[in-house]
């Protein structure tokens, strides 16, 4: 095993096993997930105890996850619920969907893009950014370390976002791998007025020639979300970027993530392991919510705003 593989173990706790020769992370021991529920010792509502808490951390690791944007009205395309048309993500969110249908995957991803032109950060994502400002000086330090692709951390004003499933305005070039920022509004001519969700709206069938394309001169090949897809890897940067600011932290805020995704989920769950206070902030409990010292029901945009607040001890 190589010291990628043994370091990627140890930070998921030795529940999930990262294949080199793919990039992929996939559950090892899941049944101990379930296990981590026997725990008889319900976490802590007391925000005065948190607040003390946080008056005295230096390096705070803020996990967030779908719930924080569907406080935006983001879709989450999740649950009984999570269509597009008659199709859910799960279906259109891989690569072998894109390689067979471009067209319709781009339909999909057109949607979520202009969709966001409507949303906007809310109090959770506010209330995140804000802390970090304001830390910052007194060389207090705010990392994001997020599973949401939509991008409302950054408009909220957080600098310090690690993106682990990608991002919604930016592309990939299929042909010379070139990352690039895109807000285009359409992302091209073709998928003008196109995306529309209802299950009775036809298929765009856009010839793949008039998707969007590459800007990098001498290049012009196919774009595609720069997003992870199922099925796809992590990106093993992004990953040992996380890895070392869990490392490093004293305090793991988790908001509005189900805990269910590798390697995502056991992130909190290491870093509780070895001693650093947890606070879960979701809307129910989780399979991991007892390995946890705090938990807080309800909206994230109640909770946060109090739990960052400036505290009296600071300058």
């Amino acid at each position: 095993m190589s010291v990628l593989t043994t370091r990627l173990a140890v930070r998921f706790n030795c529940f999930t096993i990262f294949n080199l020769s793919t990039g992929s992370v996939r559950p090892l021991l899941t049944n101990k997930m379930a296990d981590m529920t026997a725990k008889s010792t319900r976490p802590s509502s007391d925000m005065t105890a948190f607040r003390k808490e946080f008056a005295k951390a230096k390096n705070i690791v803020i996990l967030t996850g779908a719930g924080v944007s569907a406080e935006s009205g983001v879709p989450t395309f999740r649950g009984a619920g999570g269509y597009w048309r008659k199709w859910q993500a799960q279906t259109l969110a891989t690569p072998e969907a894109f390689a067979e249908n471009p067209s319709l995957v781009w339909e999909f991803y057109h949607y979520r893009r202009e969709v966001m032109a409507s949303k906007y950060p809310n109090k959770a994502h506010e209330a995140i950014a804000e802390c970090e400002k304001r830390l910052k000086p007194q060389n207090r330090n705010v990392t994001v370390i997020t599973q949401n692709i939509d991008g409302l951390h950054k408009r909220a004003g957080s600098d310090s976002i690690i993106e682990l499933h990608g991002n919604l305005f930016k592309t990939r070039c299929e042909k010379c791998k070139d990352v690039a920022v895109n807000n285009d509004s359409p992302i091209c001519e073709a998928l003008r007025d196109k995306g529309e969700p209802d299950p009775s709206a036809v298929d765009a069938k856009i010839p793949v020639e008039k998707l969007p394309r590459c800007k990098t001169a001498g290049c012009g090949g196919l774009l595609r979300p720069h997003v992870v897809w199922f099925g796809e890897a992590l990106d093993r940067q992004v990953l040992e970027r996380a890895g070392e600011e869990l490392d490093k932290c004293d305090l793991c805020l988790v908001v509005g993530t189900s805990s269910v995704v590798y390697p995502a989920c056991m992130f909190a769950p290491n870093v509780a392991s070895r001693g650093v206070t947890v606070a879960e902030f979701n809307m129910e409990d989780t399979l991991v919510t007892n390995e946890f010292m705090y938990h807080f029901k309800g909206p994230a945009g109640e909770h946060l705003p109090a739990a960052l607040a400036k505290c009296d001890t600071e300058k």
